[in-house]
């Protein structure tokens, strides 16, 4: 069973690229707007555990889109962390992912072509560009309080999902 985002019905949320900009709990700059509540990156980690064996996911929200994203980039994320040993070597290896650059609807390298509307500006790409890229380093934050244990060792029953392939889809 697939869990969708319980984000549906966001009035008033800017959207690029067909997706909605939901609010963050975070510190990271960016265009997020800042939320004390729980966020869409709560929810793509709560649910990656179940969501990750699905084939399929039927979108039923533009959150959903969000979700699908977010629970593909975790587990490029586990995957990256998989030989790390230690906390210290899994947070250089999670910064190292959030150098690289983030691919927008239409451009080469996009994990979901067809998923998001294609930008119809160069500001709005931009746009979506650095809304991934601050909703990535917030995700990437989280997940590494969970994929390791408070003494820096690996957490098995997290890590061991870096095997698994998200909608068929092979994480690099």
């Amino acid at each position: 069973m697939v869990h969708h985002s319980s984000f549906v019905d966001e009035e008033g949320v800017k959207k690029a690229c067909g997706c909605p900009l939901l609010p963050l709990k975070s510190h990271i700059k960016g265009p997020a707007p800042v939320s004390d509540r729980t966020d869409i990156v709560d929810e793509a980690i709560l649910f990656f555990r179940a969501n990750v064996f699905s084939r399929n996911f039927d979108i039923q929200s533009p959150a959903d889109k969000l979700l699908v994203y977010l629970t593909f980039y975790i587990n490029v994320a586990l995957k990256r962390l998989e030989g790390c040993r230690t906390l210290a070597e899994g947070t250089k290896a999670i910064i190292n992912l959030g150098l690289e650059k983030v691919p927008v609807p239409g451009e080469s390298g996009f994990p979901f072509p067809g998923l998001f509307a294609d930008h119809q500006s160069q500001k709005e790409a931009e746009l979506f560009r650095n809304y991934l890229q601050q909703i990535r380093e917030e995700t990437s934050g989280r997940l590494l309080s969970v994929a390791y244990r408070p003494n820096g060792t690996p957490n098995k029953w997290w890590l061991a999902f870096a095997k698994r392939k998200f909608m068929n889809i092979i994480a690099l």
